[in-house]
């Protein structure tokens, strides 16, 4: 038995067989490093970037551990954003779906207060929030931790680096002494040791130097003379490249928007994603680009942080990032899951110290090129493969993906091939299907009843 093997801990079966299911074949390496003490027991501070596995680390101890027929909060995750939120969440339902009767609630800001606290009230066993909101129901009395076993922080520092420091210390004050901690950061600023130091009781310190084999990642350069061609340069890398999937980083909210509309301007599948927009709408747009009915998604690196998916073909820095942790958070999102990636820069002149100091930091020598012909804009830019429709039912009308797709293709309504990822909120469903059918869906879900129930659908892409 290999020690990279999760079948090598002393895991339920249930979730041995689930992972093997998963095809989990093996450890990435901050799991080998950081599950065996996890599941003794051990407070441990994990360092670790995107895309390293970490969710996987402490959810399996998390589950591990849990006792699901005291139905009561034993695990407490905070994350700085509610997409990263919803990320985890997700992820620890698929990975505890061989144990029944797992109840995980996510709380966070941009919805409803009401309807949490009517959740809350039912009882849940693992909470998954931002700290804002988290705290604030601990002050209104809707949130009991006296019960719990675990506390996980994860990307402690892009919390911190948020000002959520105090906001963290009166979350605490409402934890049992006798806890299990669980820290994970891409980075260990003294601010995270001193945290530490508050929170937890003889951490392992273990780390991951690097996340991504530099080999599957390949950056390239390109100065710009101006603001003009910098959007310019987008197009011609996308056509270049033959990108169908494009992730635009920005430093700036209004970034954002401005270069998402001179996208849209010119033809391209395009939208932005930045912190001014309300929770539903940054909601709908990352599901649009997971399925892909949405080729380019502009974004901010915050607003990017709960962005989980393996296949992004190019990802394009609009400006060079303050610092080499973000830079390496951004080009982490290509190359993902053993696959190639290709990461293109954007720079001006006077912008050229920013190039030496990130490659002195990352100790390699990023290669200059010159932009490709404007030729290429020729060509009438491609529309994405699929298209999204909304049901509005969801997880509180007992709606899953397989009576969605149940409905789209019985009786021979359409070919299940045409139908793609189907993502279930609280009272949405998200529907991808190809360009080619998305009338016929439509007609089916607006005419059909879905699990005996008739819902309102509508094309949002």
């Amino acid at each position: 038995m290999s020690e990279s093997s999760f079948s090598s801990l002393q895991l339920h079966p249930s979730l041995i067989s689930n992972l093997e299911s998963l095809k989990f074949d093996s450890m990435t390496p901050i799991q080998g490093l950081t599950l065996p003490p996890l599941l003794e027991g051990k407070d441990v501070i994990g360092q670790a970037k995107t895309g390293s596995g970490k969710t996987a680390a402490f959810g399996l101890c998390l589950l591990q551990k849990l006792k699901v027929k005291e139905f009561r909060v034993q695990t407490l995750v905070l994350c700085p954003t509610r997409e990263l939120a919803d990320q985890v969440a997700r992820e620890l339902r698929q990975l505890g779906r061989a144990i029944h009767n797992i109840k995980i609630l996510t709380l966070y800001g941009g919805t409803a207060f009401g309807p949490q606290v009517g959740s809350l009230e039912h009882g849940a066993h693992i909470i998954v929030g931002t700290p804002g909101r988290v705290e604030e129901h601990l002050r209104k009395k809707n949130l009991d931790l006296t019960n719990l076993t675990s506390f996980v922080l994860d990307e402690a520092d892009r919390m911190l680096e948020m000002g959520f420091a105090p906001t963290i210390d009166e979350i605490i004050k409402y934890l049992p002494e006798e806890r299990q901690n669980i820290l994970f950061s891409a980075t260990f600023p003294s601010e995270i040791q001193k945290l530490s130091n508050r929170i937890m009781n003889n951490p392992l310190n273990l780390k991951i130097d690097s996340t991504h084999d530099s080999s599957s990642i390949q950056q390239v350069l390109y100065e710009v003379a101006d603001l003009e061609e910098r959007n310019e340069a987008i197009r011609l890398l996308i056509e270049e490249h033959g990108a169908t999937s494009t992730l635009v980083f920005c430093n700036m909210r209004q970034q954002t928007a401005d270069v998402a509309k001179s996208l849209v301007e010119n033809g391209y599948s395009a939208k932005a994603i930045n912190g001014d927009l309300e929770q539903r709408d940054r909601e709908s747009r990352l599901v649009q680009f997971a399925n892909r009915s949405l080729s380019i998604l502009v974004a901010t690196d915050v607003a990017a942080r709960g962005l989980d998916i393996d296949s992004i073909d190019l990802v394009i820095n609009f400006y060079l990032s303050r610092d080499v942790e973000i830079h390496t958070h951004r080009i982490g999102r290509t190359g993902r899951a053993g696959g190639s990636g290709l990461a293109c820069s954007l720079y001006g002149s006077k912008e050229s110290h920013k190039v030496s100091e990130l490659e002195n930091l990352m100790g390699i020598d990023i290669p200059r090129r010159q932009l490709p012909s404007r030729k290429l804009l020729l060509k009438k830019p491609g529309y994405p493969a699929m298209v999204t429709l909304q049901l509005d039912a969801g997880k509180k009308q007992k709606i899953r993906p397989g009576d969605i797709l149940g409905a789209l293709t019985k009786s021979g309504a359409m070919p299940g091939s045409a139908v793609g990822k189907i993502q279930i909120s609280d009272q949405s469903a998200f529907i991808a299907v190809s360009q080619q059918e998305a009338n016929n869906a439509l007609q089916i879900l607006s005419n059909d009843k879905v699990k005996g129930r008739s819902f309102r659908v509508r094309r949002i892409r």
